[in-house]
Parts: C-alpha cells; sequence; structure tokens
C-alpha cells in the first residue's frame, strides 16, 4: 500500500528490496566456530523493507544476541572494536597510538565487574546475550578483523559501555585557566584525563559544524483526528552517528522498536511499544562542581576535611600495549578522594571534580525497565532511577498522556555555583554537594493546555505556551530561559488549535521554512534599496522579494540569503546584529529586524555577486546547490541549519564541484500514534540500516528521504510476517 500527502512531505511505504544477501559476499575463511549456541538456536531475525530487523526470540538472552548479530552484519568490525576499547584493550592489540583511551575504561570495567551481580537478572542476560553475539560473528567472520583476533567478549564488557565516569572534559576550562600545560595535555594528572580527545577545533572552511541535537514532539488526543497520542521525533547529529533501527520481540517480555545506537543494546534514545513512547532532547545541565581543598602542610598527599587529615587514594593503572611483535606496558598514576577525582594540585590547594553520576552503573537497567514499561507510572518509576544523568525527554502513551521532562541529575547546591572556570572552597562536607534535585522536582509538563509538549534543546520553560514554566521557583543552577529560532519556529508549527492526523504531523515536521527570513527579509529589502543598488543588486532583491521564505529544494533566494546572512555577521555574534535581540518578554516574536542597515546593504550587494560566481546565478535554486549524496544517490535536498530558523535541520559540507552535500542533520525520523491496541508509525534512516558501502542497504533510503517521504513500521506480528523479505537464524554457519 502506499499513501501519499499534499505538497512537499509525503509518507510511503517503501518498495521490498532484495536484502540478501545483506553484506557484499565476501571470501569465508573455515572457522572451528561450531554451531549455534544452544539458547540462540530459536533466535530468529526476519528483515522487512530496507533491510530493517525484527528480532524475535524466547528470552532477553537470546533477543540480545540477535541485536549483536545485525549490527555487525550492517555495520562490520566497528561493534566489536567498541567493545574492546571498554574493555580497556585498543592498545594490546593496536599499538600506542591506541591506548590512550584504556586507562579510563580500565577504571570503568572494574566498576562494572564490582557491580554486575547487583543488576538485575534480565539486564544481565541482556549483556550475557550480546557479548556472545558479538563472538559468534567474530568467530565466523575472521577476515574482518585483525590476524588471531578473539577477544570472547563477556557481559562485563558490553555493561562497561554503560558505566559513567568523571571526564577531564568536565574540567577542561577550569584547567585552561589555572594549569593551561595540563589542559593541553588533556589533562594528565587528573583522575581520567589521558582519555580525553582535545576540544572542538576552528571550523574547516566549507564544511559546517554539526548542530548536535534534537526536536520531539507530543500531541494530546484532544489535538488529533484520531482522538490518539502522537509522538514526533528526529535527533540531527553526524550522518556518521549510528543511528540503527531495529525491532525486539520476547513473547510477554519485552516488544520494543527503535532506535539503537551502534555499539550496544541500550543506546535507546527513541522508541515506543504499544503502550507508550519516548524521545530524547540533549539538554545541558550544570552536573558537576569543582572543589578546592586545602592541603594538610604536615603530611604529604593529604588534605584537611570536617578538621581532619584525610589521605588521597591513590590509584595506578597499567595498560598493555603492542610493541612490535612484542607487548610492552605503561603505569599512569591516578589520584581520588571520596568526593571525586583530582584534577590539580597547587598554591596549597587540592581541586577536585565532583560530577553527577560518577560511577553509576545501572543505565542498561533504567533504560530496559523504560522500554518493557506499560504505564505512564512504570516508566517515571524507571526514570527516578537516575542513572541517565541528562537529556530532556517527551513522551506519548495509549493511555492519552503526553509529558515533557527536563531530566538531569542536577545537584541540590549548598553553595552558588562555581561554574566550569573557578573552584569552591570546601572546609567541611557540608559544603560539598551530596544529593541530587528530587526527579519530580524536575521541570516538567503533563497534559498541558493547548494539547502539546516540545523541545529542541532549549530551556525548558516556554515547552508549551499555554503554561509557560516561572525560572524563579527553580535553583540558581539550572538554566536560564532560552528559545532560538528553530524553538521558535516549532512553536509556530504546533502551537495552533489544528487538530492533526498523524500524517498531518509528519507533513508539519518536514516544513523547509527559513524564520529567520521571516524576521529579517523586510529590513533587508528596505536597506537594499535604499542604498540605490545597481541593476544586478536590483534584480536580485526583486527574486529575495519574490521567495517564498523556505529552502525547499525548488526555492530561489534562499541561497543567496545564506550566503548574505554569513556575509552580515561575519565575524560578529549573530544574536547581536539584530535591532530588537530576544527577549523573555516575547519569546516568540523575537530576534527581529536589522542592527545594521548599512552593513547589510553592503553584504548582500557582496553576496550577489559571490553566489553567481559560485553557482552560476544568484537566483539559484535550493536544491540545484544543496544535495543528499550517498552511493549512486544524488538528489536535491531540503532544509537548513538551525541557525537560519530551519525546523528540518541540514549540515552541509562543500564538494569539490562547488555543490553543497549533506554531513549531519536529521537523519532518523519516526512518528507514532498509539492506537486503542496496536500504534501506527511511519520512519526513516535517511543513511540507511548498513554503513557498508557494498551493502544494498547503504544510504537505500536516502531519496525518500531528501523528498521527504517515509516508511510505514511493521510492528505486529502479522505486518512483520508480511513484509518479510529474508528470515535466519543469526550466526547460522553460512
Amino acid at each position: 500500500m502506499s499513501l501519499r500527502l499534499p505538497a512537499r512531505a509525503a509518507v510511503r511505504a517503501a518498495p521490498l528490496l532484495l536484502v540478501a544477501p545483506l553484506v557484499a559476499a565476501r571470501a569465508q575463511t573455515p572457522t572451528a566456530a561450531g554451531p549455534v549456541p544452544e539458547f540462540a538456536r530459536q533466535v530468529e531475525v526476519r528483515r522487512t523493507a530496507h533491510g530493517v530487523p525484527h528480532i524475535r526470540a524466547p528470552h532477553l538472552k537470546g533477543a540480545a544476541y540477535g541485536l549483536a548479530w545485525v549490527q555487525l552484519e550492517d555495520h562490520g568490525a566497528g561493534v566489536a572494536l567498541g567493545l574492546l576499547r571498554a574493555r580497556g584493550e585498543m592498545g594490546r592489540w593496536f599499538g600506542r597510538d591506541s591506548m590512550a583511551g584504556d586507562f579510563l575504561a580500565q577504571r570503568a570495567r572494574a566498576v562494572a565487574v564490582e557491580r554486575y551481580a547487583q543488576l538485575d537478572q534480565a539486564t544481565r542476560d541482556v549483556y550475557e546475550g550480546f557479548a556472545e553475539g558479538v563472538n559468534r560473528y567474530v568467530a565466523l567472520h575472521p577476515q574482518e578483523f585483525p590476524a588471531g583476533f578473539a577477544p570472547r567478549f563477556t557481559g562485563y564488557d558490553v555493561a562497561t559501555r554503560d558505566v559513567n565516569l568523571a571526564s577531564a572534559n568536565q574540567a577542561r576550562r577550569f584547567l585552561a585557566r589555572v594549569a593551561p600545560a595540563e589542559a593541553r595535555a588533556g589533562g594528565r594528572n587528573a583522575a581520567t584525563a589521558a582519555n580525553d580527545p582535545s576540544e572542538e577545533g576552528e571550523p574547516t572552511p566549507g564544511v559546517d559544524r554539526i548542530e548536535e541535537g534534537s526536536n520531539a514532539w507530543a500531541f494530546a488526543p484532544s489535538r488529533t483526528k484520531s482522538g490518539r497520542a502522537i509522538l514526533v521525533r528526529n535527533p540531527h547529529l553526524a550522518w556518521t552517528a549510528g543511528y540503527y533501527e531495529a525491532h525486539v520481540s520476547v513473547p510477554a517480555v519485552l516488544d520494543f522498536y527503535g532506535d539503537f545506537r551502534i555499539g550496544g543494546p541500550f543506546g535507546v534514545i527513541g522508541g515506543f511499544n504499544k503502550d507508550l513512547g519516548w524521545s530524547t532532547t540533549n539538554n545541558a545541565p550544570d552536573l558537576d562542581e569543582i572543589y578546592a581543598l586545602d592541603v594538610d602542610p604536615a603530611k604529604p598527599d593529604h588534605y584537611l576535611l570536617d578538621g581532619a587529615s584525610l589521605p588521597l587514594q591513590r590509584e595506578l593503572v597499567t595498560v598493555a600495549f603492542k610493541n612490535g611483535d612484542g607487548v610492552s606496558t605503561e603505569t599512569r598514576e591516578f589520584w581520588r578522594t571520596p568526593l571525586g577525582p583530582v584534577i590539580h594540585r597547587d598554591g596549597g590547594k587540592i581541586h577536585i571534580l565532583r560530577a553527577a553520576a560518577e560511577g553509576e552503573w545501572r543505565a542498561g537497567e533504567q533504560f530496559l525497565q523504560m522500554m518493557r514499561a506499560s504505564s505512564l507510572a512504570e516508566w517515571k518509576q524507571a526514570m527516578r532511577t537516575r542513572a541517565r544523568i541528562n537529556s530532556s525527554f517527551t513522551y506519548a502513551d495509549r493511555a492519552g498522556n503526553i509529558l515533557y521532562v527536563w531530566n538531569a541529575s542536577i545537584p541540590s547546591l549548598p553553595h552558588p555555583s562555581g561554574g566550569d572556570t573557578a573552584s569552591v572552597p570546601a572546609h567541611r562536607t557540608s559544603d560539598v554537594w551530596t544529593r541530587y534535585v528530587p526527579f519530580d522536582s524536575l521541570p516538567q509538563l503533563l497534559n498541558p493546555p493547548g494539547g502539546y509538549v516540545r523541545n529542541e534543546n532549549d530551556a525548558p520553560y516556554h515547552t508549551n505556551l499555554h503554561r509557560i514554566l516561572d525560572r524563579s521557583k527553580y535553583p540558581a543552577n539550572f538554566p536560564e530561559p532560552s528559545l532560538r529560532l528553530r524553538s521558535q519556529l516549532s512553536l509556530a508549527l504546533v502551537d495552533t488549535k489544528q487538530k492533526l492526523s498523524l500524517e498531518d504531523a509528519i507533513a508539519l515536521k518536514h516544513s523547509y521554512r527559513m524564520l529567520l527570513a521571516d524576521r529579517v527579509k523586510a529590513d533587508l529589502l528596505a536597506a537594499v534599496r535604499a542604498a540605490s543598488p545597481d541593476a544586478a543588486t536590483a534584480q536580485a532583491a526583486d527574486v529575495l522579494a519574490r521567495w517564498d521564505n523556505t529552502a525547499g529544494p525548488t526555492s530561489r533566494g534562499a541561497v543567496l540569503f545564506e550566503t548574505w546572512w554569513r556575509r552580515y555577521t561575519e565575524g560578529q555574534n549573530a544574536d547581536s546584529m539584530f535591532a530588537k535581540a530576544w527577549t523573555v518578554a516575547e519569546p516568540a516574536t523575537t530576534p527581529r529586524g536589522l542592527k545594521d542597515p548599512a552593513r547589510a546593504a553592503q553584504a548582500f550587494t557582496w553576496a550577489v555577486t559571490e553566489t553567481a560566481r559560485r553557482h552560476g546565478d544568484a537566483a539559484v535554486a535550493w536544491g540545484d546547490v544543496h544535495r543528499v549524496r550517498m552511493g549512486r544517490t544524488d538528489v536535491p535536498v531540503g532544509g537548513c541549519g538551525g541557525a537560519l530558523g530551519c525546523f528540518r535541520v541540514l549540515n552541509f559540507r562543500t564538494d569539490p564541484d562547488g555543490k553543497r552535500s549533506v554531513i549531519g542533520g536529521d537523519g532518523w525520523v519516526l512518528a507514532v500514534e498509539f492506537g486503542r491496541e496496536i500504534p501506527r508509525a511511519f520512519s526513516v534512516l535517511a543513511y540507511g540500516q548498513s554503513a557498508r558501502p557494498e551493502s544494498p542497504l547503504y544510504g537505500d533510503q536516502a531519496a525518500m528521504f531528501a523528498r521527504g517521504e517515509m516508511k510505514r513500521v511493521a510492528f505486529t506480528p502479522a505486518d512483520v510476517d508480511a513484509q518479510t523479505v529474508r528470515r535466519y537464524v543469526p550466526g547460522a554457519e553460512p
């Protein structure tokens, strides 16, 4: 069946693909792997349209085994290498230049081993099944791995991926101020610093920064034509981020459809079961504090707290690394206190980082409980575990509830925050934070007036314009109000009285509108026309006047406008270049206008010449320049950066031919309507199920995504059976 929407956004059931083999033929090396493990013999994978795996198993261990297998089928050795990295053995296999992360990894694994028995049996079954799925794949595909690669992963290794430890990145700005050399070296004296990459450097010319974030909507039954709740979600990250669409079913235990980030079973940031679903959107809570303890002048490596002299805890971590045909080791020294790791010592002070969720090990258990929840009460009880330390959550369910939670394991501070560049003196334990703000005291909205909740990574207060949250009711270390153009466009799209079908919601989600143009184009045209423009500039202004203020594939004027905006704001803080800045008093209509009309007119004249030079015509269509290029796909695409006020966020790079191809932004999109018995859903994974260029699943959804279309999700057993194009037992001998 095919369903098409009017205008630019459409949803359709994709044609079935003959996806066997899913991986291009490779020379098989004989192995002694033996038969499929006994516990996995009843596991079955059914691949439906575009290779989506539906994993059926009699128990959670088998389901996780199957999930590991399909991830490796589609993404290859990176899954196993992720577990090797978690185990702290990259150096052992790949040499000294690969070992930096092994020091922190070994510490995290020690926590996983220590706490493993405290996880519930269901979570341990998932970890162990996933490890066995990876082991089975490695045994049957040795040609994809280094010679002799046979590490035999365990549940400990998979669980380690869900252990949270403090990172030197959390103290990098403080170290940059007090100890620049340490900061440049990665803060090696910090308890975790040797493992962290350096901060993002200067942008590469012609390559957009990836706007890491997400959009999420939930609509109450009062706002939908069916009288059922709707959830819409899309993250926008690099198109190498590893989102993986899958469906996992265990009778009477689990039936969940969503995204599983490549490398583990619990990297779940969105999805649904028959009763409920959720999506995450990044937030940026202040989760840690740096404290300055007094050195004990009478005892080396001691500090003073509560009137007592206490010893620092010294820890030696030894990592092995491949050295030619042999193995060498390196040992590094780390210092800790019960309050957190030491990050710097100088001036009679010992600076420690007290970070939220330091040593937290239950994230997988929490996610499994959320995936299995059948009601709002059960889902919120899982959230109260507080093992997922941040992200906003947007929720909808079959009972008709919609909910937004600004989630954070945020410290309840007994003092003003020191931010990330100052340390707070601590002489007593009471000077240090020891508990979180309770979950039920976090900013949240349940079933608000207007029938919607939404978030696009901004602060929580304007989630719904009919019930604006009062900033003054929250502690000082909560975020200040903000509402960027992307968020404002979201509100413009959903804060209406319109009743929506699932298809209507999808059409809104694919809006090409560029809100920045709505706010400044009139001022720009007035400035250009007042500057006595030459003929070419005047003609280009006429093009801009006719432009519909969208970044659609056929829009003429959008390329010129973006080129002008970059020039107008060059070397300036873009937020400072409006006539009226954003204000909390006018949250949905500011910023607006142009601060410097003369500069704007000069920039426009330059942009007319530059756009024609780059693309042959100042009035070039957006899609003639902006493309989705994956495999054999090379098609026009609509969407733009969030700074331009697009909701359909896309980031681009300039290719050698001058065209701009997508490198990030919207990629995994899901929309679900909760029925009385079963949900109805559509999805698209723009870059496809497989990262292997030789696979037929590599980029096979890219053209569909570019057209603003989505595929029908198969969820019920009958729908899955009807759409199955390949079924197999994962790990069976070829």
